[in-house]
């Protein structure tokens, strides 16, 4: 059975807003000894003295509330969320740069923190010294960090530039740097905020990569935070959803994924839509009708079935004044973009009315899972966008039998379309 290196137990942090003090020495000192004996602040308003208060003119906020959970050595445990739901706060009371309003946390085994760009670097240090001074920090000796020197400087990339002091770097640089240090200076625990997506492409790669050695070769422990929930759910082997400082899902990385998204997206499909109108736009989208199979959809396909969304337009200027072209998007539920479409790129279709437009996508090409579509009217040739519909609505397509040979698309494989192939 895995040991567990964190226990995490009811830990809430809050914050005042505004001023801090009661802007008096004498108050300041009054509040001072009704702590020391365990009162109450009596220069506070009711509203401060219970900080739970939902109040929305209290002066206290909440980053965190009431969370726990455990991570078992060698677990990658993502932690996920929309801004401001606690994750970089959670992330600076584990790393111990701030310590919790209440709660208890129990760590086993030495913490290695990349929470912001060049976090414990000194500007006027080279990289190399700045190594040292990160191993030092992380409680690493000498001898351990001369041992790793070589194999930091060669997974940053920047052994040209490692004797110049990191001021002169760029922030990408600096994330290097401060990646490889973290990585490779032998800490049990390894903590990386969002900071990687300073990287470009092939760093955040070798990052991946690294932290998944980290935990299946080395057997220590990762916490991840990530908006990228194809990153997180290739190295996470659990997750927890944050949700306005309280945990409110903890479970698997698919079904935490799922939650999230859940928040993001419109649980309840509608499948007639009247959007609020955009004055601002030249053509903008009014209303949309979702149809399966020719009859109005509840949302869910069989692949095969035929989706059908008609879209009716509403002019702020005279039709003759310009062209426009309909662009569609369509997303995975994790935010990929698989395809695209557009009826004045792909089919030479413009318009100048307000016509009821018309696409068909034949769900045949999708693998089950749940995606979302966006909708735009734009002038492709011109590069002119005039408005645009984000997450228009979401739909879901089911496992089927697809030609009837007893196969399910999607069971063994996880492609994200299929294409139409002749076989001959």
């Amino acid at each position: 059975m895995s040991e567990t290196v964190i226990k995490v137990e009811n830990i809430s942090k809050f914050y005042q807003l505004g001023l801090i003090n009661h802007g008096t020495l004498a108050k300041d000192l009054q509040a001072w000894w009704a702590k020391i004996r365990g009162k109450d602040d009596p220069n506070s308003r009711i509203s401060l003295v219970n900080p739970q208060n939902s109040d929305k003119n209290t002066d206290f906020i909440y980053a965190l509330k009431d969370v726990s959970f455990d991570v078992q050595q060698g677990e990658v445990l993502g932690i996920i969320g929309a801004n401001g739901a606690g994750k970089s706060t959670l992330l600076k009371i584990l790393s111990r740069v701030t310590s919790p309003t209440s709660g208890c946390i129990k760590i086993k085994g030495r913490i290695g923190s990349l929470l912001e760009v060049g976090t414990g670097f000194h500007p006027e240090l080279t990289g190399k010294e700045n190594i040292y001074l990160n191993g030092a920090i992380l409680g690493m000796r000498k001898h351990e960090i001369d041992r790793k020197l070589d194999e930091i400087i060669d997974f940053s990339g920047v052994e040209k530039f490692i004797d110049t002091p990191v001021k002169r770097y760029s922030s990408g640089m600096y994330v290097r740097l401060a990646f490889a240090v973290a990585a490779h200076l032998d800490p049990e625990i390894l903590v990386v905020d969002e900071v990687l997506a300073v990287g470009d492409a092939d760093f955040q790669k070798k990052c991946l990569g690294k932290m998944d050695d980290v935990s299946k070769k080395e057997g220590r422990t990762v916490l991840f935070v990530s908006h990228n929930m194809a990153a997180v759910r290739q190295l996470c082997t659990r997750g927890i959803l944050l949700r306005n400082g309280e945990l409110v899902f903890d479970g698997g990385t698919e079904k935490t994924i799922d939650k999230y998204l859940s928040f993001t997206r419109n649980p309840n499909f509608c499948n007639h839509i009247v959007r609020e109108e955009n004055i601002d736009s030249k053509i903008s989208i009014k209303e949309l009708f979702i149809y399966k199979n020719d009859v109005l959809s509840d949302g869910s396909y069989s692949a095969g079935d035929k989706l059908t969304v008609k879209i009716k337009m509403k002019y702020q200027r005279k039709p003759n004044d310009f062209d426009y072209g309909v662009l569609i998007h369509i997303f995975k539920n994790d935010g990929t973009r698989i395809a695209t479409s557009s009826s004045m790129l792909m089919y030479g279709k413009t318009y100048k009315t307000e016509p009821e437009v018309s696409f068909v996508l034949d769900t045949y090409t999708l693998v089950p899972g749940k995606y979302y579509v966006e909708i735009a009217t734009h002038n492709h040739f011109k590069k002119e966008v005039f408005d645009e519909f984000k997450n228009a609505f979401c739909f879901a397509v089911e496992k089927s039998d697809v030609n009837s040979v007893g196969y399910n698309y999607g069971t063994h494989w996880n492609p994200w379309v299929l294409i139409p192939v002749q076989w001959s």
